[in-house]
Formats: structure tokens, sequence, C-alpha cells
């Protein structure tokens, strides 16, 4: 931490968690900026003398970094480099009256949908003319849209719907509207995100229309790429399959978290479908769209999951060969229908359940990267590393999914398309040489 005496007025967001989180914050930051702020967002300075952290609460470890965080700038503020600290996002809005009475030093707590609360207590204006606005944090190339806010699913497990409420999506006409800005400040992917991108219309439009705003953004000059994260199995809107392949912008991908490839299991976490449905829904998805690329999450140490459950959930695995996939071990969350379930599986079960997966994994994606020699595909290069160009192709996601590396000696900058022929092939990662600038 640096010194009482170089403080100046200034705001940094913190942010933790999820892309959603992420969004909020660059809300946060494009209404401070309209009121005329100085605000940063991750300062690797220290040089704020106001911080607002945004917390994730969904897991243990989420819950963990988001304490730590908090401390770490309590601490600041008791000694004087810090003068204010608020705390808004899931951890908040989840746990906000036991954190007061454990942290009493955070000058403010905040829930998920507190925005104009939070500006209020920075002595910020909340302008309506700013919807719509954002100012990214992230590579100005590519932008999550969050095209939704919350979750009215019942899943067992998860926590979401405690914090950030029922389902409401945000009306077609101001997401195409954002996207047309982001598009001319240079912004060429959209990610759309929400807690469930299928349920996408039933509440304000009273049938699920997630197919149509995916043609409307499609639609919006200069957006090249559109991908799809967070879709749920259950009631699955097949239209967007039609779409997906019929619109040359929209990526042959899809992030579909399945949990679990135990019917038994499936049922206990409330997922509203079966192992067989599952196949089922994946097979007619693989033959829709050719050479889509599915990306899933599994849990694992669920309460009650037995060693026959996971054999199962392997054999889903190996039987399905998804192009990515994580395994997490279960986390037990308070006030969640499993919560009411004991924890009955040792944490060390868990674990090796989890790297078992992960181990399967791994040779299942260093197979299918294998099959990429020797092809050549589109690249949108993220950074440069090293000695390297770093980016993806259409079947990748920023951060979580594979790279492609290209030397450095071959020009390309940030936010470049080009196309890139497969030389050699990684567990997660791919080489090759631009044979062609876009």
């Amino acid at each position: 931490m640096k010194t009482k005496g170089v403080r100046t007025n200034k705001i940094n967001i913190v942010t933790l968690g999820c892309s959603k989180n992420l969004v909020d914050s660059e809300v946060l930051y494009t209404q401070l900026k309209g009121n005329g702020y100085n605000v940063s967002h991750e300062s690797k300075k220290d040089d704020a003398n106001i911080v607002v952290i945004n917390t994730c609460g969904f897991i243990d470890n989420a819950k963990e970094e988001s304490i730590n965080t908090i401390l770490r700038y309590v601490d600041a503020k008791d000694a004087g480099v810090v003068d204010k600290v608020y705390v808004t996002g899931c951890l908040s809005h989840r746990y906000k009256d036991e954190l007061e009475v454990e942290i009493p030093t955070v000058d403010a707590w905040f829930g998920t949908n507190e925005l104009p609360r939070l500006l209020k207590t920075l002595k910020a204006d909340y302008k309506h003319e700013l919807v719509g606005e954002r100012l990214l944090t992230t590579p100005a190339h590519f932008a999550y849209l969050k095209i939704a806010e919350g979750c009215d699913r019942p899943c067992s497990f998860c926590a979401i719907p405690l914090m950030r409420g029922h389902h409401v999506s945000r009306p077609a006409e101001e997401l195409v509207k954002e996207a047309q800005s982001l598009a001319r400040r240079g912004t060429k992917e959209l990610i759309l995100i929400a807690q469930d991108l299928t349920y996408y219309g039933l509440d304000i439009y009273k049938k699920r229309t997630l197919a149509d705003l995916i043609n409307r953004l499609a639609d919006v000059e200069g957006i090249d790429w559109i991908r799809l994260q967070y879709a749920y199995p259950s009631g699955f809107p097949m239209d967007v399959l039609d779409v997906m392949r019929e619109r040359s912008n929209v990526c042959k991908y899809l992030d579909m978290p399945l949990q679990t490839g135990s019917t038994e299991l499936l049922k206990t976490m409330r997922r509203g479908i079966t192992r067989e449905k599952t196949e089922a829904l994946i097979d007619t998805i693989r033959e829709k769209v050719p050479g889509i690329a599915l990306r899933t999450t599994l849990i694992v140490g669920h309460p009650g999951e037995t060693e026959a459950m996971f054999d199962e959930t392997y054999n889903f695995v190996e039987k399905m060969r998804f192009d990515r996939l994580g395994a997490f071990t279960y986390s037990h969350e308070d006030n969640t229908h499993s919560y009411t379930m004991p924890d009955d599986i040792p944490a060390e079960i868990k674990q090796e359940r989890a790297d078992a997966i992960m181990d399967l994994q791994q040779g299942i994606s260093s197979e299918l990267n294998q099959e990429k020699l020797g092809n050549t595909y589109k690249v949108l290069f993220d950074r440069k590393e090293g000695g390297f160009f770093i980016g993806r192709t259409e079947f990748d996601s920023p951060e979580v999914d594979n790279e492609v590396l290209v030397p450095a000696s071959q020009y390309v900058r940030q936010g470049d398309f080009a196309n890139v022929r497969i030389t050699e092939a990684h567990e997660f990662d791919l080489y090759g040489v631009v044979s062609e600038q876009k």
C-alpha cells in the first residue's frame, strides 16, 4: 500500500466473480464517469481514496476471496490510506446483516439491485441517458452483453436466486441499442450472458424469444461474432439452433452447464431433465449445427452422490466427448434446497472425483485438438504475451477456453482477425501461423 500522503480524490472499482458482475461494474464505472468522477477499475496503483468492491458469494472459495479483499481494504482504511470502503454485489446482498456486524468499518453495504442508492451515497446522479451505454473494462474488441438478470430455476444447489432474484429479461430494443453503441466503439464480439439465456423473453414477451433477439443482434453492423453462454438444457428453445446454423456471425459455440450424468442425481438436483433427454438434446444440437463446440460444467460430490452415480457421470463425459468442460466440487450453500441434506461426501473424495473428470477431459481435449492439425481457422487476437500473439477461434470463449498462439514475428494487433493454420496441438492450446489477415 502507498502512504497517506499520495492519496488522490479517486474511486477504484474492484470486481470479483463472474462476467455478470463485470458488467455491473462497467455500468457503475460508466455512471461515475458520466458524473465527472476520476474513476478506475482494478487499479494496481492503490492511489484511490474511495474503493467500491463488487463481491461474489456463489461458492465457498468465492466468498473467501471476497472477504479477504474487503479485509485488505478495511486494513488500508485503518492505516489511513483509504477514506471510504463500500461493498456491493452478491456477497453483500446475501449476507449484509451478518457482515455489518462482523466488519463494522465498511462504510456501507449494497445489494445487487441497489445501483441508484450506491450512486447517491457516492454523491452521483443516476443518469438515465446512460442506460445502454457502457465503458468497457475488457479489451475493446469483445464485450459481455447481459440480456437478463436473476433466475427462476429451482436447482437444489444454487444460491443465485437468493442473490439475484427472479428472472427479469431486458427489452430487446434496449439490447440492440447497446450492441449498436458497442459496435460503434470497436466491439467485434458480443458474448451473451445471463443466469439462464434460454428463459429470455418469457417474462416480458410471454414466450421464449432468444432466437429473435440473436437475429436482431446479428443484424448490427460491425458485430462479427455473437457467442452464447449459460444456456439451460430443460426447455431449450430449438429455434436458436436454426439461427446459429443460418447466421454466419453467430458462433457455433454453446455453453450449457449439465451438472451430472446421473438421472437419479439430476432429479435430486431438481434440474427438470434426465440423462436420456440430455443426450438426445446434445445429439440434436450436433445434428442441426454441424461442427458446434459444446462447453459444459459438472458438479461432483453433491449430497447423495454414490460411487455408482459418479461412474455414470464419468461414462457420460466419456461418451459425449465435450469440446470444453469444467468440473467443480459441491459447495454446501445455506438456504438452498441441498442445504437440507447432509453434506455427506468427504472433501478429499470430492476432489478425487473432480480430478478424475478433468484427467478424462484432458485426454479428450488432446484428441480433439490433434484433429485440428493442418486446418485453418479464423482467429480473433486478444493480446500479446511474451513471444506470441494470443487469440481464439469461434469455438472458444475468453479466459475459460482454448487459445491459439502465433509467433510475435507474424505481426497482428489486439482485436485483429486473421486466418491461422494450426501447426501444433496440445490439450488446451493450439499453435499456428498466420496464413491470411482478415
